[in-house]
């Protein structure tokens, strides 16, 4: 299979994305699910293999179906995004950081990455879905 520059830049960039979404699961102030959801872009166009995989995935999946199918992600995965967000942010801010620019800046990127996941919309609950 032939694969053209641009394909390989999308590939590279979906990894980048996917990684930083992994490492959103336990830093502060980075979100996971807005990184999924450009990882699962970022493969469509570069490596359906990936893409199938991410949406296959038994923890990644259904966020990036619910998203791909609704453009909203489940309540489940919201609260509890933004619930680790903050708890991570405050353990960073008030525990393990003592420099003040490093923890205002926690707190901006955290206030950011927590206003990326309350801007997308949250699934309703449709009995026949779930």
């Amino acid at each position: 299979m032939y694969y053209t520059p641009l394909k390989i830049i999308y590939f590279i960039l979906g990894s980048i994305s996917l990684g930083l979404g992994i490492l959103g699961i336990v830093l502060p102030g980075l979100p996971t699910t807005p990184f999924l959801l450009l990882s699962a872009a970022l493969y469509v166009k570069s490596s359906n293999r990936l893409y199938q995989w991410l949406l296959n995935h038994k923890i990644f999946g259904k966020i990036i179906r619910e998203y791909r199918e609704n453009k909203t992600i489940p309540a489940k995965q919201k609260y509890l995004a933004l619930f680790m967000m903050a708890s991570m942010i405050t353990l960073s801010v008030f525990v393990f950081l003592e420099n003040l620019y490093l923890r205002i800046a926690v707190l901006i990127l955290g206030a950011v990455g927590a206003f990326v996941v309350i801007s997308i919309p949250t699934a309703r609950k449709d009995p026949e879905r779930f």
